[in-house]
């Protein structure tokens, strides 16, 4: 058996400015950075076989912070990218409420699927370890719906630098 720490990176300053972010590379914000070192020391007894993360940089920058004070290494996949927003990528969110999805965002099926390959991946490279991945907020939320066979709004929503622990 697998256990996940399934992380959400932290705050980034397009979080702040309220901008959809997607699959942008992002870039942590000094609170972000805190936030993180605070997770950092609050997960120091856990002993993680294995550091992951996105490979989009708010995450990556999230989990070389983490990984740096165990002195681990980060492997990143594409896996847990944020879902693609597409033509809603980098507007201000405000702006969108109401209106139709344009046709290049990610359907929530093709999320859906990506999540359980993940959690497939997961299981089938770090088998009975105890792994920290992190995410997004959207990405985390499919893979905990896929692992509950819940629906993705059924699960709630994850804060900047939450952590949520799996059993896979």
């Amino acid at each position: 058996m697998t256990t996940l720490y399934l992380v959400r990176h932290g705050e980034t300053k397009d979080n702040i400015a309220m901008i959809m972010q997607g699959q942008r590379q992002g870039e942590l914000a000094p609170t972000g950075i805190a936030q993180i070192q605070e997770l950092a020391a609050s997960l120091s007894a856990i002993p993680f076989d294995a550091i992951i993360s996105s490979d989009l940089q708010r995450a990556y920058d999230s989990a070389k912070i983490l990984a740096d004070q165990r002195n681990m290494s980060v492997v990143t996949t594409p896996l847990l990218r944020e879902r693609d927003w597409g033509d809603f990528t980098g507007r201000y969110i405000f702006d969108l409420k109401g209106l139709p999805f344009p046709d290049n965002v990610e359907k929530m099926d093709d999320l859906l699927n990506r999540a359980q390959s993940f959690i497939e991946w997961v299981k089938t490279n770090y088998p009975n370890q105890t792994v920290l991945a992190v995410g997004h907020g959207i990405i985390n939320k499919a893979i905990q719906a896929v692992h509950y066979g819940k629906l993705p709004r059924e699960i709630l929503k994850m804060s900047n630098a939450e952590y949520r622990i799996l059993t896979l």
